[in-house]
């Protein structure tokens, strides 16, 4: 069962390789200088790399669009262009990429450092050097570069908060999590509870990001034996770092201290080993008048209790989450506190398979015809499309190839056999041509 998805669709196009070139020597005293023409280079291709840095697909909301380089054109001389540099894009561990159109599986990423080429760059166009011949030593003959490949691709994470919000229902953590989360991932149907959890993506003002879920109302549904499912106590389970939200405005008539040891003894009584995790607390309602005289109480309470079972340094941060002030502050910290605190590995946790397919290539037949309704014969086809693009019309002789490209794949005959006749107007992409029988 998928806990939550952070999911995002982004376009990626590969390079497309340099044109290859028609040129000639001139020099002195060499008669007729041969052909000259160098090839294009290769375009880059779109590499997915994980970096253990990332925890959640943030940086996709604001850039979906990856292009590659093209490759350099070839040039005289006999000089090829030069070939792009591939395109790196960042991912977190635990990235799953899928083609977005046709939904096949195209790899997991885990592994630190592991890379994926998910489209790939085109190569370049051969210039006229290479089609010289003892029947044509001076050809007019290059090709265009070929296109990189475009796809549309899903990136999908299964996210596992990071941090957790404990506390009374009505301390404000969903206000806290809605002011603080600029993304609401997709979270799966709990069969067993109709608790939803709330789970935001969190983005610090530098730039760093991570998960934070509301987990008490889950806590105390399961101290009540509401029956949560073992799976998502083990979701809050990995629960790196716990911001203990309290209402220091105290206006339902109760005392922050005690609430705040009643949570910390729920979280005990689940023996969910919430209570090994490092704790900040959270002073929230800042901005109603008893707050700041209550926050002292609080603190001076909080110190009497370390004194006397020498317990560690708990972080205090006063925020309010309707004016927002104090918040960058606990974002910034509770980053910090994240990146050292070690992950909490769970050792049953299912390892859902999939086969990978890495192959890009598909069955379609080479190209299909339709008719206009004003009688023009249209071609279409990957392949077909391709060799057209990769066809120089400025010179005859590069034309005269692709006719000859056309003829080998059959598609003369095609057009017969649907009753093309002398004349007729066939179009491939926007160049027209007369079918000639």
């Amino acid at each position: 069962m998928s806990m939550f998805l952070d999911q995002v669709t982004i376009d990626i196009k590969a390079g497309k390789g340099g044109d290859g070139m028609v040129a000639f020597r001139r020099e002195k005293y060499v008669p007729d200088g041969g052909p000259a023409g160098g090839d294009g280079g290769r375009g880059g291709d779109v590499i997915l790399v994980v970096d253990e840095g990332l925890r959640t697909l943030m940086d996709f909301r604001y850039n979906r669009h990856f292009r590659a380089t093209p490759g350099e054109n070839g040039m005289s001389k006999g000089m090829h262009g030069r070939g792009a540099e591939d395109t790196y894009v960042s991912v977190p561990p635990g990235t799953t990429v899928r083609d977005a159109d046709t939904g096949a599986l195209i790899g997991d990423l885990i592994e630190n450092g592991q890379e994926l080429i998910v489209a790939h760059g085109g190569r370049g166009g051969r210039g006229n050097t290479r089609f010289a011949s003892p029947r044509n030593p001076a050809p007019e003959l290059a090709e265009n570069g070929e296109p990189g490949q475009e796809r549309h691709i899903e990136l999908e994470l299964k996210v596992l908060a990071d941090v957790g919000l404990v506390g009374f229902p009505s301390v404000g953590k969903s206000t806290i999590l809605s002011v603080i989360s600029s993304a609401r991932p997709k979270i799966g149907a709990y069969h067993f509870t109709t608790l939803v959890p709330n789970l935001g993506m969190v983005e610090t003002s530098d730039g760093r990001s991570f998960a934070a879920a509301d987990l008490p109302g889950l806590i105390e549904g399961a101290s009540q034996g509401v029956g949560l499912g073992t799976q998502f106590l083990r979701h809050i389970e990995r629960t790196r770092v716990i911001l203990h939200v309290i209402d220091m405005s105290g206006m339902e008539g109760r005392d922050p201290y005690e609430d705040y040891q009643a949570i910390n003894k729920e979280l005990g009584t689940h023996n969910l080993r919430l209570l090994e995790r490092p704790q900040i607390i959270v002073a929230n309602k800042m901005d109603m008048p008893n707050a700041e005289e209550n926050l002292k109480k609080f603190k001076a309470e909080l110190q009497k209790e370390k004194e006397d079972e020498f317990a560690d340094d708990i972080p205090v941060f006063a925020i309010s989450a309707i004016t927002k002030q104090g918040l960058d502050n606990l974002l910034s910290a509770t980053a910090d506190l994240l990146e050292v605190t070690p992950e909490f590995l769970l050792y049953d946790e299912e390892v859902e398979e999939e086969t990978v397919n890495y192959g890009f290539q598909s069955d379609e037949p080479e190209f299909t015809i339709t008719r206009e309704p004003d009688a023009t014969w249209v071609l279409n086809g990957e392949k077909l499309e391709k060799l057209f693009k990769m066809t120089n019309f400025d010179h005859d002789e590069t034309v005269m190839r692709f006719a000859r490209q056309l003829r080998s794949m059959g598609v003369d005959e095609a057009l017969r056999a649907r009753g093309a006749k002398d004349g007729d107007l066939v179009r491939i992409d926007k160049f027209e041509f007369e079918f000639v029988d």
